[in-house]
């Protein structure tokens, strides 16, 4: 008999800002999407939050991440962080919190 190695399936990823930091290794992620309203066509800008799984607690409000699914971590969370693409600077990171 041969042990074959499965693939994991292919999992969404997403890029997002931190909207909050407050819980231990959880953070608040913000998800624009852009579309297009049905009858006039003109573009809109929607957003999702989604609580998003943070190991290290490396990241901080206002940073832009990326995010993959995963299995549910609890009640909420279905993501978790793969890395920081940028860093907040101070004054931007003070301006989300608030």
């Amino acid at each position: 008999m041969t042990t074959a190695k499965t693939e994991r399936a292919d999992r969404k990823t997403l890029e997002g800002v931190v909207l909050s930091e407050k819980m231990n290794k959880t953070r608040v992620i913000e998800i624009p999407r852009r579309l297009s309203h049905g009858l006039y066509g003109k573009i809109l800008t929607r957003a999702s939050k989604v609580y998003a799984h943070d190991e290290k607690n490396e990241s901080r409000a206002g940073d832009r991440v990326r995010v993959m699914e995963t299995r549910p971590m609890s009640k909420l969370k279905r993501w978790r962080l793969v890395e920081v693409l940028e860093r907040a600077s101070v004054a931007q990171g003070a301006e989300v919190a608030s």
